[in-house]
């Protein structure tokens, strides 16, 4: 994968993921910052960042319970460590820190 099928792959992602985030109607606010850092805020001040990681070719989650790696894996982006798909580990982690339940894609 070359750097602008890489780009591509990771803006459609975190757009799916202010997609989803505007459709859960959860407590939260979100922003993207620059163009590859999405900051998600919750009302007790916690927060969740999802980032493009460039060099790496991997999309990035740090969330309270930790740091998380996604590679694209030619149909969706899993976790290099435990191979969870993207939208349902970061449901999972929104609704973990929201306390209500949040279900992207």
């Amino acid at each position: 994968m070359n750097d602008s099928e890489f780009n591509a792959l990771a803006d459609a992602a975190l757009q799916e993921i202010e997609a989803g985030l505007e459709r859960s109607g959860a407590d939260l606010d979100f922003e993207m910052v620059g163009d590859s850092v999405l900051e998600i805020e919750f009302a007790d001040g916690g927060k969740i960042i999802v980032n493009r990681h460039n060099s790496a070719r991997e999309v990035w989650v740090a969330a309270r319970s930790g740091g998380f790696h996604y590679r694209w894996d030619g149909s969706c982006w899993r976790d290099t460590r435990g191979g969870e798909e993207l939208m349902a580990a970061l449901s999972r982690l929104l609704s973990a820190q929201a306390g209500e339940t949040v279900v992207l894609g």
